[in-house]
Order: C-alpha cells, then sequence, then structure tokens
C-alpha cells in the first residue's frame, strides 16, 4: 500500500511577469487543513535591472504565512514596524493575527543586479481562537536556522517547525506543527512515520522523488490518505521538498482575498476594519 490517495500536479498561475505555480486551493484540492494555500515563484532568471517582486502593500487577517527563499532575495517590512531582507536558504514567518499590512519585495540589490529567483510561500490557517491573536514576524537567513543530515550526509534536513531527530526547530509555532525542508542527493533517501491524527503536507519543489513505491517529479503536492502514514522516500535527482504535518483544526473555514477567518461576518469584518485603519498605518 503506497498510502498515496492523490498526486496534485500545479497550476501555472503567472503574477505579472513572475512565473507561479499553485498545486493549492483548486477545484480538486480546497486545502489540506490546517496547511491552506501554496504559490511556487520560478525558478526564474531576472534581467539587470528589474522591477523585482510584485508584493506591495496589502493586508492579511487570520493566518499566517511561511515563505521559503531558495534564490533570489525578499525584504520584509511591515506594519509593526518589522524589517528584514532574508536571502537564500533562509525562511520567513509571520502571524497575521488580527490584521496587519505587509509587503514582500526584492530589495534594491536585486533589482539593480537581477540574477536567479525562486521563493515559495505557505499559507497557515490559524485555529478560530487565535485568529484575533497579536501579530508577530521572524525572519532567518540559512545559517540561522538549525539543521541536520541522514543516509550519511546524501539528505539534509531544514528544521523550521516542531522536532525531528532531535533537532528542535527554528521558530516557535502557533500551534503544534512540525516542518522540515529538506534537500536530498540523488540516491538519498529517509523514512518518517506521522500518526494518524496528522495531515501531511508534501509538496516536491525541484528534482524526482520515489514516494512509497511511486515517482513523482516536482512541483507536484502528495495527498495522503487517512490513518499513519510510513513515509519512505528516495531521490531519484537532487531535490527539494517541503513536508509538514498537523493536525487538522476540523473549523469551518471562509477565505476571501488576503483574509481566512470562520464565518462570512468576520470577513466582512476585516474589510471594514482593514478601511477604518485597524491594521496599522504604512509609514514605509
Amino acid at each position: 500500500m503506497s498510502q498515496i490517495k492523490k498526486i496534485h500536479k500545479a497550476e501555472y498561475r503567472p503574477i505579472a511577469d513572475l512565473i507561479t505555480y499553485s498545486p493549492m486551493p483548486t477545484n480538486q484540492l480546497q486545502q489540506i487543513d490546517p496547511f491552506i494555500f501554496l504559490n511556487h515563484h520560478g525558478f526564474q532568471t531576472y534581467p539587470s535591472p528589474n522591477r523585482g517582486l510584485p508584493f506591495g502593500p496589502h493586508p492579511h487577517r487570520g493566518m499566517e504565512t511561511v515563505t521559503f527563499i531558495l534564490e533570489g532575495d525578499i525584504m520584509h517590512l511591515d506594519s509593526s514596524g518589522h524589517e528584514s531582507v532574508i536571502g537564500p536558504g533562509g525562511v520567513q514567518y509571520m502571524t497575521a493575527g488580527r490584521g496587519l499590512i505587509h509587503s514582500e519585495v526584492s530589495s534594491s540589490e536585486f533589482k539593480q543586479k537581477g540574477g536567479d529567483l525562486e521563493i515559495l510561500q505557505l499559507w497557515l490557517n490559524l485555529p478560530a481562537k487565535l485568529k484575533m491573536s497579536d501579530p508577530k514576524y521572524i525572519g532567518l537567513q540559512k545559517e540561522d536556522i538549525p539543521s541536520f543530515t541522514l543516509d550519511g550526509g546524501k539528505v539534509e534536513v531544514q528544521q523550521l517547525f516542531g522536532e525531528w531527530n532531535g533537532i528542535k526547530g527554528a521558530f516557535e509555532e502557533s500551534f503544534p506543527l512540525t516542518m522540515s525542508t529538506i534537500y536530498l542527493k540523488e540516491g538519498g533517501s529517509f523514512e518518517k512515520e506521522i500518526s494518524e491524527d496528522e495531515n501531511i503536507f508534501f509538496y516536491i519543489v525541484r528534482g524526482e522523488l520515489n514516494v512509497n513505491g511511486e515517482l513523482i517529479p516536482y512541483r507536484n503536492l502528495v495527498e495522503f490518505e487517512k490513518g499513519s502514514v510510513d513515509l519512505k522516500v528516495t531521490a531519484k535527482s537532487d531535490s527539494i521538498l517541503i513536508l509538514g504535518h498537523a493536525k487538522p483544526f476540523n473549523e469551518p473555514m471562509v477565505a476571501q482575498g488576503p483574509f481566512v477567518m470562520n464565518t462570512e461576518e468576520e470577513i466582512h469584518q476585516a474589510y471594514e476594519d482593514y478601511q477604518n485603519g485597524k491594521f496599522g498605518s504604512w509609514s514605509h
């Protein structure tokens, strides 16, 4: 038994001149509770000069973002006063909570010089009790994220949330969550058992993996059957995988634009609060 339910190919959804693919949400897959949205930008090479990433100031409420920078950089600014430029191998973690305004653009250096870019952003839902929590942000460069190797060094694991192999993740999660970025050299393999009460987020960013006996190329999200899952993963070529697992909230979800709440009424309130300046002011 492969325990694989379905393989979801990321749909091509360019944003201006930014190459973008998304495996979720689609008509086939709304969410893997509490993982609700993924955008995979790139791989592409920007000329010199360029306009960089197009994500100017915009609001969020009721959710979190985890942003993976594989190539290029991203400059984060928000209405809570956080500011950073994170480069290749780094990760950003933002809790929108009750509301903030942020922008995610390329640094002035990248816009001037150009270069390779590949960035992914994953949205996590927040449980109802945390929807209106205080906004938070932390951005870490590659060297500040704990990592360990498996299979004689052929597999390198960046531990972001939760614990694996005795290594605690870089970020303090808002709800119980385990997540890693896994870099596999050709032939590298690992196994991991995931309990039956957790949902699995499994997205192949680069390369090709043999997953529980099925060969799956990059830009595919793997949906697993309910129940405990014994993952057996081997890289057919050099690969990158994002692997997360968490207990589902099993709560109603209403997502509209940049807001993710539990009811339509809360969505209307979010738009009203934003228009009334309750998300802070944008002074950058």
